[in-house]
């Protein structure tokens, strides 16, 4: 159950990478789905729940392929949403590691990841 949890979190984590990297606009090429950014962000879990000093490589690339993904407005807005979801289930995440992810992966964002982030305000 605790495992749930912090795939959850990593999935948090990654949509909202996903989302910050989308924001170039590119042409939508199909819906984002949950699953699809869970199954990215999974081998992050380790590192955004303090287990891990840093993201593993594989971590790194689900985090590239997220920016890869459809970016739409509607598709970074349920990838976003996707985030927020999970999070919620898993308390405890470490905040200065989901921050800290796209930088640790080589690929920085326009602004920071938060825990909190207002997923209506993607454009």
């Amino acid at each position: 159950m605790a495992r749930k949890g912090v795939a959850a979190a990593v999935i948090v984590v990654a949509a909202m990478a996903f989302l910050v990297v989308t924001m170039a606009a590119r042409p939508a090429e199909g819906a984002v789905t949950c699953a699809e950014v869970d199954s990215n962000l999974r081998p992050c879990v380790g590192y955004v729940t303090g287990k891990e000093a840093a993201p593993p490589a594989e971590c790194c690339a689900g985090v590239k392929r997220i920016r890869a993904l459809p970016s739409g407005t509607v598709e970074r807005r349920q990838a976003c949403e996707c985030v927020k979801q999970a999070a919620a289930k898993f308390p405890g995440l470490n905040a200065d590691a989901i921050r800290d992810l796209p930088a640790r992966c080589g690929s920085p964002l326009p602004f920071p990841l938060t825990l909190n982030f207002d997923c209506t305000t993607i454009p």
